[in-house]
């Protein structure tokens, strides 16, 4: 697993975003499945559950994951 620099200059946030997308873009998350919890993610990757919704709101904001109300994080359709 690729691992966050807590060194760079980069913030968590965007380091999580930029990991993230490359998994959608390479198709290891695939279309309409599920993202893994903030909670998952926090642990996976050693950032804070704060970190993570930071990360998940910048991959909205480009339209590669929506949030469906009271069913989870998925990945968009392209």
């Amino acid at each position: 697993m690729v691992r966050i620099d807590k060194t760079a200059p980069e913030p968590l946030y965007r380091q999580l975003a930029d990991l993230l997308r490359g998994q959608i873009e390479r198709g290891q998350l695939l279309q309409r499945t599920a993202v893994p919890s903030l909670v998952k993610l926090a642990a996976d990757y050693d950032v804070s559950v704060i970190t993570v919704r930071k990360a998940i709101q910048v991959l909205k904001d480009e339209g590669l994951i929506i949030t469906v109300s009271g069913r989870g994080t998925f990945v968009a359709e392209r």
